[in-house]
This record gives structure tokens, sequence and C-alpha cells, in this order.
């Protein structure tokens, strides 16, 4: 079960980061507008080879099982909306892992519990007493989340109808160990025991457990792997499974996968796996070896009694640097010497920036060590946090509503003072009221309208933070501004309880009677707004900085920036300082936040010629992109066969997608492998073979194309298309960079599949890949490394009308990211940057949609 599951609030509050779940979003998006009478699975972004329900939301995949000619694909899924809730399983089924059936709800939600992720066995000798020797039942193996307590403990369900019908087994729960971070077993028959082996994660402790059973009823525990690995969030959805190594069966390897959440590779989700042995009883994973990072010049290593040359405002940082921990701080690791730059100084609510003299750039790389609040660097924003001068129409000070007027019971009596009970804490809001709907919990519905005032100034100004669920959507949490009853312009939260500006412009409505309206009729996850401080003005409200960051500052604008991951622990950071060399720069740590984790631990910088890597960038990864989580595979598929799949998406955005009436997919399934790469075991995949089917039968072609510093569009026109499976290979020549564009058009749109010589890596850039202003997280460029082989690189591309997939050389690099181009962004283009790179064989196959 994926860690917004819980809401971000019942669980993520208990480690005081609920703010800092999701990073602060630029203007929401609307889910896109849905013409009446469009087709089914024809919808804007609607993805034509990969799953997705008909409607609602959708997450996790679970119980993946191949019976009786049919792959089962469960998944969490809720069925009654567009956004996380009323977690549920859905169904669908495919013969080939391509074409799928969409099946009625399996297991639904109830007044006890929700359904969280879990796995699904057959249960061939009739272990359980479900079913009988002749027709054994299925039984899924889920996580009940109860409702009362928020209690984890691990349930059965049976089936014998081929997971048509189920039942809840009258004895649930079978495993329960009062956790509520006890989620998501993984279940397989284990033959040289003859007994069942569950796989089930400690998420908050990140640490996964192994159980025993011969009836699926009654288990014991056998063993505890970790924390190892990646450790920046929780640990979800394990699996574990053996392969051969390069194909030889006398040498099998045992591969364990536990996504994470936050902290991943490319931030927010992502599926980690360890590479090891199983006795039977425990998971050893295999040694790596300790990490030296490079060594180098020393440009600031806080050892002194204080700053020396570096500038310091505010009060955040102290008279100098921190011998560690300062007061009401967890323990602080990791760093170097006997000190650092600590910005805890009087807590979280202190506020400040730590800036170096300018120096000029003469290495590649800056190397430091990092810690402290994740709350990324968003671009735009301000450190200036004075609100406009206008008209305030209200600021929810002094004690009651005045004239505005209340319904339901979202909003109470009188305003609030700040953070309610069981809410995570709420911050940026000015004065000492504000209006804030998670009275009584998310379960409250209402709304708060003013009284009529004349529009007389350019602009209306608000803080808002909360769920993000905008007006237009089934149940919104939004400020909407009416005029003549009609709503003109709305505003939504980004799953955050810090509040942050919003600004209209009303120029066009000037003169005008209006009303503002703030609505909460969401019960779901983050079904709560928060607002403050509403003002008519003439000066537009500009977004203030909420970042927890240390920042490279070239010509006065913030060049490369990186956050913390919610640790006192410090790791290595590095920014690539190639781009300015002779320039000159500057280094700001910045803490701008006064919510939780609202502090940065920096220390330890270094010009070197090599990039640190931090534990995150050393841990091995199933996928490397933004989207790919949940990440798990079919139990009992023929020949042997390892597939996998993984949720299409990040929980850093996951809910503000521009999709409708669906919202989530799924991966294409892949074949899994592990193989020698560079002297070490690599979990490998590729796109499953029977995807070849949806190919048209004959692919546009182009060879020995050469391209210098430029780009070239593919002109023939099977060479374009929103859906498209395009396999290449690429020569090097002294290109720095080379590669594909794929999905190119309006308004100069593209998504760019390339790779760096210099680095010798993968990356998709999705800057510029169309809608992407739902979240400042979005936009961006996920790398992976990947080492030519004979002088070429070798690529496979998945585009579809939503999504890219990218699986580098033999599958040791995979790129999965969603992408939002406007329909008539259809090119395919050849680029080189830098010098000269060959094309020397590209085939692309548009493909005929599962839907239809």
């Amino acid at each position: 079960m994926s860690s917004v599951r819980v809401s971000r609030h019942a669980r993520l509050r208990s480690m005081a980061a609920v703010a800092t779940v999701c990073a602060l979003s630029a203007a929401p998006l609307a889910p896109q507008a849905v013409a009446a009478g469009t087709p089914a699975y024809s919808e804007t972004y609607r993805p034509q080879f990969h799953f997705t329900p008909e409607k609602n939301w959708m997450n996790d995949p679970n119980g993946l099982v191949y019976y009786k000619g049919e792959y089962h694909l469960f998944y969490q899924y809720n069925p009654n909306g567009n956004s996380w809730g009323d977690m549920s399983w859905g169904h669908a089924v495919s013969k080939d892992l391509v074409h799928w059936t969409e099946l009625p709800l399996a297991l639904s939600h109830d007044d006890e519990e929700m359904v969280f992720s879990g796995s699904a066995v057959v249960d061939w000798n009739n272990t359980t007493g479900f079913g009988t020797k002749d027709n054994p039942p299925m039984v899924a193996i889920y996580t009940s989340a109860y409702k009362n307590g928020g209690k984890q403990a691990q349930s059965l369900a049976y089936s014998t109808d081929r997971g048509r019908t189920w039942t809840k087994y009258q004895g649930n729960p079978v495993i329960d160990i009062g956790s509520t971070n006890f989620r998501d077993p993984k279940v397989q028959w284990y033959a040289p025991t003859k007994s069942w082996l569950m796989t089930v994660s400690l998420s908050a402790e990140h640490k996964v457990r192994f159980y025993s059973s011969k009836n699926l009823k009654d288990w014991e525990l056998l063993s505890e792997f970790g924390p190892a690995g990646a450790t920046g969030g929780v640990w979800e959805c394990p699996d574990l499974f053996p392969l051969a190594v390069d194909g030889d069966k006398r040498n099998i390897k045992w591969v364990l996968v536990v996504n994470i959440n936050p902290g991943g590779i490319a931030g927010g989700s992502a599926a980690q796996y360890f590479v090891g042995d199983f006795d039977g009883k425990k998971f050893t994973a295999e040694d790596k070896g300790t990490y030296t990072p490079p060594t180098g010049k020393v440009v600031q290593d806080f050892e002194g009694t204080g700053f020396g040359t570096w500038a310091a405002t505010g009060t955040a940082f102290g008279q100098g640097p921190a011998a560690g921990a300062v007061d009401g701080q967890g323990t602080v690791e990791g760093f170097d010497g006997k000190g650092l730059a600590n910005s805890f100084h009087s807590g979280d609510g202190s506020t400040g920036t730590l800036t170096s003299p300018p120096f000029t750039v003469d290495s590649p790389y800056l190397n430091f060590k990092i810690g402290g609040g994740r709350h990324p660097r968003e671009a735009g924003t301000v450190m200036d946090s004075t609100p406009p001068e206008g008209t305030v129409l209200t600021d929810f000070e002094g004690g009651t509503y005045g004239d505005w007027t209340a319904t339901g019971d979202a909003f109470g009596t009188a305003p609030a003072t700040g953070t309610l009970p069981g809410q995570g804490q709420v911050s940026g809001f000015l004065g000492d009221g504000l209006a804030n709907t998670f009275l009584n919990g998310d379960s409250t519905t209402g709304t708060l309208t003013s009284p009529e005032f004349t529009i007389d100034k350019k602009h209306i100004n608000f803080l808002i933070g909360g769920g993000n669920h905008p007006a237009g959507s089934d149940h919104p949490t939004a400020v909407e501004l009416l005029v003549d009853g009609q709503v003109v312009r709305s505003a939504t939260g980004r799953d955050a309880e810090a509040l942050n500006w919003a600004s209209w412009d009303v120029s066009d409505l000037a003169g005008k009677q209006a009303r503002i309206r703030i609505v909460d009729d969401n019960t779901g996850g983050w079904g709560h707004v928060n607002v403050d401080h509403i003002v008519l003005s003439d000066t537009q409200a500009r977004r203030v900085s909420q970042e927890t960051s240390v920042n490279l500052i070239v010509d006065g604008q913030v060049v490369r920036s990186a956050t913390g991951a919610d640790s006192e622990s410090l790791d290595w950071a590095s920014f690539d300082m190639r781009p300015y060399a002779g320039k000159k720069a500057q280094i700001q740590v910045v803490d701008m936040n006064t919510g939780g984790w609202g502090h940065v631990l920096a220390d330890r910088f270094t010009a070197a010629d090599k990039p640190a890597q931090s534990v995150v960038q050393r841990a091995d990864w199933a996928d490397y992109g933004k989207d790919y989580y949940a990440a798990v595979s079919w139990e009992n598929a023929p020949g042997g066969k390892r597939y996998m799949i993984g949720w299409m998406n990040n929980w850093d955005y996951g809910q503000s997608v521009p999709t409708s009436p669906w919202r989530g997919a799924q991966s294409v399934p892949r074949e899994m492998a592990l193989r020698t790469v560079d002297g070490r075991i690599r979990l490998t995949s590729k796109p499953v073979g029977s995807l070849e089917s949806l190919r048209d039968k004959r692919p546009a072609t182009a060879s020995d194309v050469t391209v210098k510093s430029a780009s070239k569009p593919l002109i023939r026109p099977a060479a374009k298309g929103k859906a498209l499976d395009i396999e290449a290979t690429f020569s090097l020549k002294d290109a720095d960079r080379f590669g594909l564009k794929v999905r190119t058009g309006a308004g100069g749109e593209e998504t760019v599949i390339g790779y760096d010589t210099t680095t010798q890596e993968l990356y998709v850039d999705r800057t510029r890949s169309g809608a992407g202003d739902f979240n400042s997280t979005f936009p961006g460029v996920q790398t992976a490394p990947l080492k030519p082989q004979d002088g070429k690189v070798k690529l496979r591309i998945l585009v579809d009308w939503s999504s890219v997939e990218v699986f580098g050389g033999d599958g040791e690099a995979v790129i999965t990211d969603q992408i939002f181009p406007d329909p008539s962004s259809t090119g395919v283009e050849v680029f080189a940057q830098g010098g000269t790179a060959t094309l020397d064989r590209m085939q692309a196959w548009q493909l005929k949609s599962i839907w239809r």
C-alpha cells in the first residue's frame, strides 16, 4: 500500500512531516475537460496500451497471480472517486499481459477496514480448506487498514470461481503485531520447506519481515532484513523472488524489491532492490563495500568558531557552526569533523540564510553533505513574505467569521488558531487565525461565503494550503470567486499544510460585484482547505519560498539546488559545475520553512573532479524515472518467467495529474532478469514480448543519419505518433549529448530522450513535455547510469498518450515518466549537441490501441 494511503495525515503526521510529503506546486491544473460524448478510453491523456480503469482512482498493483490461462491484476482502487480514498481491490484479467478486461470490484472496503495492498496465490493443495483439491481456492493476502485507530494487520479472502467473487475469512486478521505501519504482504509457495513464505514491510522502521505458514492462517516469524540501502522514506510493497544469473540455472540469486516513498532516485516514489541469498529463513544482501567520496579542495567545513567570510541572515543558523544537534533536536549524524551549519536554532520556526563570498568556478563538481527537511526550492518564489498592500477582505482575526456565512460543519463556529487536533503542522498563515476545515478531520464538509464586494483593484491575493482537489472535480477543496452567481476563478491546495500565496488577475472584472466562497466538499485524503488573508490589491502576490536547501547562485540566479530527506543524518550531494566554468558563483544555504522538518544541515563543501554519490545514488533501482512505484511480480507465470509491473505515478503529484474520469495507470509488464553488467549483478527488464502484437506490420525506418549540433525531424508520417514502439542504436562520435525527441510539436513541446557521453548517463528531459504546472516537482530531468557497448548505445522507447518508458542497453537502465503533451504534438526528431553522433538504425512502429 503506497505511502499516502493512510492519507498523508493518519500516518505521516506522526513523523512531523505532513507538510513535507509533497513539495509545494505551481498553480494547479484542473483535470482535463472531457467533451460530452467522448468515447471511453479516447480521452486526451488516456493511455492506449497501458492498463487504466474506465474511471476513478487507481494506485498499487496487487494480487498478481496466473491461474487457468489468465493473468490477474488486482489494484488499489477507489470505487467512489478520482482521488485516493475508500481503498478496495479493483480487478482486471488478461491472457497476454497486454489486452485487459476490467472486472467488477473484487474486495471492497467496509465500515471497519480499507483493503490495502497485498498478494494472491493459488492454494493448489487446499492447505486453507477454503476449496477442494479438485477446485483449489485462490487466496488473497491483504493488509486490513482498520478505520478505528489506524492499525494495520494481515488478512485473508478467498475465491473458488477464478477470482470473480470473494469471501473475507472470518478469522481475520491472521497476523497482528499491533502496528500502524505493517503492510503489503507478498506470499509465495516455498517448495524446499513445503510451506508458504510471506514478505511484508515494517514501513516506518525500514525493515522487511519474513514469515512462514503451512496453511496461510498460522504464521511463524522467520527473520528481518534492514535497514539498508535507501531509507529516506517509508518501505512498502516488498517482493522476493529467485532468478538465474546470466541464464545459468546453476547460479541462482534472490532479488528483494523494496519500494520507497519518498526518497527515490528521481525524488518521491521509486522501486529499490537488493540482490543476495535466501536460505529459507533469512535474506542476506550482497556486500557492496564501503564508500569513499572523491577527494578535492575543501571550500568550507565549518570547523571554526564562526562562519568566517560566509554571511548569515536571520536567526536560524545561530552565531556560528553547531557541534551537532542543538536544543530540542534529534541526534545529528553524518557530518565531518566537529562542526556543521545547522538551522534548527530556536527550532523549526526560525528562518535565515548563510551565503559564501563570490568565487570563480574552476572545478567540475561541488560536493557537499546535506540533511534536514525535504522542502525543495520552487522556481519563481521570493524570500520576502511581506503581504501585498490593499483592501483586506478578511484576515480571520478577532475570533469570529464576522459577516461571512458558513454552511456545514467543516469551518466550525470560529476561525482556527493554527493546527487542529490530529493535523500535521500548519504554517505560513498570518496573525493568530485562519480558516481551516480539518475540524474533526477530513470527514467534515461545508462552505464559507463572503458578503458581496466590488472588484476595484487588479488582483485578489490570498494564502491557501490543504488538499489538492480543484474546483470542478467531484469533491473540491477550493477557494472560488463568484460573479453573478457563477464561478469565474478558483484555486486549490497542494497536499500540504503550509499556506502560500495565490493570486487572481481580476482586471477584466473591474467594477463587478463579487463574492469569495471557500469550499470543502471532500471527505477523503487531504479533504480539507486552509485559507487566510484575502486582500484586494493592485500588486500580484508572489509565492514565498518555503525551501530548506543548498543553492548555487550564478549571475544572481539559482542554477542548482539540493534539499534534505527529512532526516537528521547528512548525506553527500553534488552540483555539476562544468556549465559555469570561469564564472563567478556563490553558495547559499537557505532555511525559509517554519513547518515540520523546517530546517537544513550542511557541511564539507568540496571542489572536486568527480561527483560524490549519495546513499540513494549508490542504491540499486529497478527504474530511474519518476513514475514507477509499488512494483511487484506475478506468481506462477508460465515457463518460470518473472514478470513485474508498477504503478506509473508518483506520490509527489499523483493526485494532481490532469486526467479524468480516471486517475492512475500501470506500467507495461516487464520480463525481469539478472545479468552481470560491468562486473556486478544487476536486475534488468524488458517489455513483455506480447507487446509486439500491437505493432503495425511496417515500421518507419532510418539508418546512417549523422547529426552535428542540431535536431533533424524524422519526417516520414509513420515515424510520427502518440503511441509508438521505437528501437534505435547510436554510434558515439564526439557529441556531448545525442538521442531522440518524441511528442514534439505545439509551442515547442518535446520530450527529450538522450545520452550524455561525459557522464555516461541515459536521461529523459520532460521540462517541455506539455502540461506540468500542477506540481513544482513534475518538470525535470531523470538520469540513469549506462555505459556504451562497443562504442554504441541501444535504446527501446515506448511512447504512449501520456508516458514514455525508456530501456537502455540490455535493460539495465530504465526510465519511466509520465508526460501530458498536446494531442497535436506527434513528431519525432534525432538530435546531437556539442558535436556529432550517428543514428545507425531506427525502427518505429505505430502501436494499436488495446481498447478497440
